[in-house]
């Protein structure tokens, strides 16, 4: 992919996420506990999986 494009959608991200938490701070904020939910979700497996592997 073309860095220009590349460049675009990065700029287009930003200019979501920014708008998104101005004018929707509330929906903007569970999407983040939820972002947060599953990355320690994940960790916790991972978790898990290594503990099971050494017992």
């Amino acid at each position: 992919m073309p860095i220009v494009i590349k460049r675009i959608l990065a700029w287009g991200f930003l200019a979501f996420l920014i708008y998104f938490m101005a004018f929707r701070p509330d929906g903007a904020a569970q999407l983040f506990r939820g972002i947060g939910a599953a990355l320690m979700a994940i960790a916790q497996g991972l978790g898990d999986f290594l503990t099971g592997l050494m017992s």
